[in-house]
């Protein structure tokens, strides 16, 4: 090689690690788990590896997924992004493979899917376990034959697209229940990445309100020098059951009611109080009186439209954070139901 080509090379590769690090700068709260997290991102970022992100609802699964696009060879190709539980299911598989016109009802004109926008780049898929059990072996064949059909459509396709998924749902209790195939779950968790919830980071938080309220104020014309101790210990010391969005609302908020240069946010109820229903012995036997009668109807099958979950009313991950808190486990015997 010679001086220029090498001097170019190295050049080149500079500017990408400057891109890089840019990048991970703007993610907000690098101490304890989240560094380990972004080490894991950036491992997996330069391979064409399927990743699968899981973590409560507000803990950041886009942003993670953003940087993983960001960090990799693809970064110049879209990031395509779908939320597979915000459109019904008898469309969700022309969203993401396209149909040709006359397809069906209300098909009358040929749609290019997200498979096919996000070729040589990132597709995101965001809620994955709200992916109908029909349309999934569709998806498990793109993962692992890189082509599809799209609805209405004999012409097969072949694309390039590198999967990343998201989830706040237990996908290996899912597949015990029969509600997610194991085969596409195995395909998907290639790379696990787990985000942890707020409450478990609390040395990020100060961070993250020195953040939000800087960057909320510049939006909003205000001016916000102080952030009071007492203000900051409580806003740590609270749960944050809603996680990173719930504290940006939260922030949003204070900024709204702050005058003076200061921040002064209304008063934060307590996690005693959010959690009452546990502290009241009557109504936690109550709760877990149904909890079990629900399950022994459903059979101890907790998802799907006849399980616990839906005779209760609860979404998934409501009825496993209530199990925990209250200790119900399901029998051994209905372990694998």
């Amino acid at each position: 090689m010679n001086v220029t080509a090498y001097q170019t090379d190295r050049q080149t590769q500079r500017k990408s690690e400057r891109a890089e690090s840019s990048f991970l700068d703007t993610i907000v709260g690098r101490r304890g788990a989240l560094r380990s997290i972004l080490e894991q991102v950036e491992a997996v970022a330069g391979t064409n590896t399927t990743v699968l992100i899981t973590g409560e609802t507000g803990t950041g699964k886009e942003v993670i997924a953003r940087a993983i696009h960001e960090l990799s060879s693809r970064h110049s190709r879209n990031l395509v992004k779908v939320n597979c539980a915000a459109m019904p299911d008898g469309l969700l598989e022309s969203e993401l493979f396209g149909h040709e016109r006359g397809a069906f009802t209300g098909a009358i004109n040929t749609r290019v899917g997200r498979f096919a926008l996000a070729d040589r780049g990132t597709l995101f898929l965001d809620e994955i376990g709200d992916m109908p059990l029909e349309l999934q072996p569709k998806l498990l064949r793109v993962l692992q034959e890189r082509e599809f059909e799209a609805v209405g459509s004999t012409r097969t396709t072949q694309v390039d697209v590198r999967v990343v998924a998201a989830t706040n749902q237990d996908l290996t209790q899912m597949v015990q229940d029969g509600d997610f195939r194991g085969d596409l779950y195995y395909r998907l968790n290639a790379f696990p990445i787990y985000l942890p919830p707020l409450r478990e980071r609390k040395a990020d938080i100060p961070e993250l309100v020195e953040y939000f309220v800087q960057q909320l104020a510049t939006s909003m014309d205000k001016k916000i020098d102080t952030i009071p101790e007492e203000t900051m210990r409580s806003i740590v010391r609270h749960c944050w059951p809603g996680n990173i969005r719930e504290l940006q609302n939260y922030i949003a908020r204070g900024v709204i009611l702050s005058n003076d240069g200061v921040f002064e946010p209304a008063p934060l109820e307590s996690c005693a109080t959010l959690e009452r229903e546990i502290a009241n012995s009557t109504l936690v036997d109550k709760i877990r009186q149904e909890i079990l009668i629900a399950c022994l109807r459903s059979n101890w099958k907790l998802g799907g439209p006849r399980g616990a979950a839906a005779r209760l009313g609860l979404n998934r991950t409501t009825l496993f954070y209530k199990m925990k808190r209250l200790g119900i486990a399901r029998p051994a015997d209905h372990s694998q139901d």
